[in-house]
């Protein structure tokens, strides 16, 4: 049992050196009002006057002290070792290898190095000062002196110094495997006790709790402290152990901690014989050691397995740092390969790392292709921003001067295209999403795929800037092709095309079909013969009968119609109705009619827009817009075909056919070896942390593993 405590030490070094708090230590916080008698415990159990002493707050830093038994025996050879002239002696982390032997000189650097951090007018730092105390009158302790907790700020200490003092207590309290030593000066009532009060705020059951009660000689005339000294005020599982301080008056006179301790007997047997045998300051060092080392033998286990566990993770960690560059060039070409694969790897889809939170990579661009883009063509309207005047204004416009007998083909060209034309911006945008895409691919690949790329931010960002650049210089070629796309289908109507002419057939069909049905609905008072008309578009006579269904060649079939292809048989069709002409001038009026009695310049009439069409003029407008629809159907086809096709060709696979080469001849250069493959400074100091903290679990893994089990019962 006895090994125990040592080794607690041993591993509380070994963390020391790396400053890790991630190793829960066993170890006894000592917690107290200011000016209870916290320090002066500690002093009693060392045995030596070590620790500053005053009135008001005097420790203002936690003090971690390590005690450290010294076999009488072993005391010169271990001293020889250390270059230590005396049988006592004390050492600080924060002084390294340095060794004091005088005690005062040990309490003038605790005051030096608390005012080097808090300052001199009462301020507080939870800043940890280490000591070591070599002795042979000591047990093996771990201890922590922590400020006194204190309610009105004093000096420089700011306003919520009593929340600051509280969350530093706490701090190290919440350690599950923290003993609390809660002291309580005798003087004051137990039921007010501040570090009662904080200690079971952690220690809900009392299972780790030991209360110390002071300065038992300063009770009131006609009092006693018999009653909490047996537990009957406040229990406390652990006990509690009342002891006998120095005054200052004692202090001052130079009084030794070993008189003190005889006058503490000797108070004892006097006031309290009954429970000499269980109180003073012999007693608790020895009842501290004892729970310190049954609390170790408890924590050990989750101890070890913790360790085992965190050495495994700063292993893993500083696998992923990397080890320093040697061989910079094939370090260099090697990075410069694995972005390009992953890079290539991203847009094919047989990344390693496969993102799936959102689309990414080549889903993207196929969502792009076939979503986006898709839906975007499917929305235009293929007579949108056309209106039925728009129609008839072009055919009046290409007709000239003379009234037209037929529709003139023009007018549908130029309808035609200028419908066509809107499909160029949504195609030039799908290219603009793809090359989005792309880039961020970029940042994809420096995330998940190529962490090794942080620890080279030069690198990374000649990289990036080498890819950037390179999409930037694919992105006016294939712009240029998409423009061409879409001039491609600008340069000539194909009105011989095999869907045009079909849906023109079908389109022909339908208003014959519309015409011979509106026929047979017209009254019997009007005369047939006017509006009988030949399939050809010839008038028949009062005495012949229009072909029944299915008797001769159909508009836009036969002989005839093939002959003609696709715009023969519409303007043929235009013929029909002719003669209603003189009608529809006689019911026609312009919207704006000159008022009677004013002269009117004809000239200034505006186009007659609100007046209702003709049959006629339905008839043409219909049959151009359907025309259109059929025809910039068929061009939209194409272009959502065409459009993905040159992009994935001018864009997409130009850059992952040339990106690797591209990336090598601009940054494998000797001249850029150095510069590319430095060390963001950030990251050298996390692997040297990562690599200290690994060889300090490495180290407490082997101290652990070096108790028998024997030891732990």
């Amino acid at each position: 049992m006895e090994a125990l405590i040592p080794v607690i030490n041993k591993l509380q070094d070994v963390f020391n050196t790396v400053g890790a708090d991630i190793i829960q230590l066993p170890q006894i916080a000592v917690v107290g009002t200011q000016s209870s008698g916290k320090s002066s415990v500690l002093e009693s159990l060392v045995g030596r006057d070590l620790l500053p002493r005053g009135t008001g707050i005097v420790t203002r830093r936690p003090l971690i002290l390590q005690l450290v038994n010294v076999d009488p025996e072993d005391r010169r050879k271990t001293g020889e070792e250390n270059g230590v002239d005396g049988e006592e002696w004390g050492k600080f982390l924060h002084t390294k290898n340095k060794i004091y032997t005088d005690f005062d000189e040990i309490r003038q650097e605790i005051e030096n190095e608390t005012e080097r951090i808090s300052g001199n007018n009462k301020g507080i730092s939870d800043e940890p000062i280490h000591l070591k105390i070599f002795s042979p009158h000591v047990v093996n302790l771990t201890l922590v002196d922590l400020p006194g907790i204190t309610k009105v700020p004093v000096g420089d200490q700011p306003k919520d110094i009593e929340l600051q003092i509280r969350e530093l207590i706490l701090k190290y309290i919440s350690n599950p495997n923290c003993i609390i030593l809660a002291v309580t000066a005798a003087n004051t009532d137990m039921a007010t006790s501040e570090a009662l009060k904080v200690a079971r705020e952690v220690d809900t059951d009392g299972r780790r709790t030991l209360a110390v009660v002071t300065k038992l000689d300063l009770m009131d005339a006609g009092t006693d402290a018999m009653d909490v000294l047996m537990g009957r005020v406040i229990p406390v599982k652990l006990g509690l152990i009342g002891v006998v301080n120095r005054s200052q008056l004692d202090i001052n006179n130079k009084k030794t901690v070993a008189d003190s301790i005889r006058d503490e007997h000797a108070f004892l047997q006097k006031k309290y014989p009954s429970l000499a045998n269980r109180n003073g300051t012999k007693y608790l060092a020895r009842t501290l050691n004892r729970l310190l080392m049954h609390h170790i033998r408890d924590c050990l286990p989750e101890l070890k397995t913790r360790i085992n566990v965190l050495a495994a993770q700063y292993q893993s960690l500083l696998g992923s740092y990397g080890e320093p560059v040697d061989d910079k060039s094939a370090t260099l070409l090697q990075l410069i390969t694995k972005f390009a694969t992953e890079y290539c790897n991203t847009i094919e889809g047989t990344a390693k790392y496969i993102e799936t939170a959102e689309l990414c990579g080549g889903a993207r661009i196929c969502y792009i292709f076939h979503e986006t883009f898709g839906r975007t063509l499917e929305s235009v309207d293929p007579l949108g921003g056309l209106t039925t005047i728009d129609v008839l204004t072009a055919i009046r416009n290409a007709t000239g001067p003379r009234p037209a007998l037929f529709v003139p083909e023009v007018s549908f060209e130029l309808l035609v295209k200028r419908q066509v034309k809107r499909l160029e911006e949504p195609s030039l945008r799908c290219v603009e999403l793809v090359h989005e895409e792309m880039q961020r691919i970029i940042q994809h690949c420096s995330n998940y795929s190529t962490q090794e790329l942080l620890r080279f931010p030069k690198l990374h960002d000649a990289i990036v800037e080498v890819v950037t650049s390179l999409l930037r210089k694919r992105l006016p070629v294939t712009n240029e092709m998409v423009h061409n796309l879409v001039a491609i289908e600008l340069a000539y109507i194909n009105t011989k095309h095999p869907d045009f002419a079909d849906a023109c057939g079908v389109m022909n069909n339908n208003i014959e079909e519309q015409r011979r049905n509106r026929m047979r609905e017209l009254p019997s008072a009007v005369p047939r013969d006017k509006s009988l008309k030949g399939p050809g578009g010839q008038s028949l006579s009062p005495t012949e009968q229009p072909p029944a269904e299915g008797d001769g060649p159909k508009m836009g079939g036969g002989a005839q119609g093939e002959q003609e292809g696709g715009t023969g048989t519409w303007r043929g069709m235009l013929k029909k109705g002719e003669e209603g002409q003189a009608e529809d001038r006689n019911r026609s009026s312009f919207a704006s009619s000159p008022q009677k009695g004013h002269a009117v310049n004809l000239l200034d009439v505006p186009v007659p827009v609100a007046r209702k069409l003709s049959a006629r003029e339905q008839r043409d407008c219909e049959v151009i817009e359907r025309l259109i629809k059929s025809y910039f159907l068929i061009v939209r086809k194409n272009i959502q075909d065409s459009v993905p096709k040159a992009v994935m060709h001018f864009l997409v696979n130009h850059v992952k056919d040339s990106l690797q080469s591209e990336l090598v001849g601009q940054l494998y250069k000797p001249a850029l070896l150095d510069d590319l493959l430095t060390e963001s400074e950030d990251m050298a100091q996390r692997r040297n942390e990562a690599a200290d903290m690994l060889k300090a679990l490495q180290r407490a893994s082997q101290v652990i593993a070096e108790i028998r089990e024997t030891h732990l019962w």
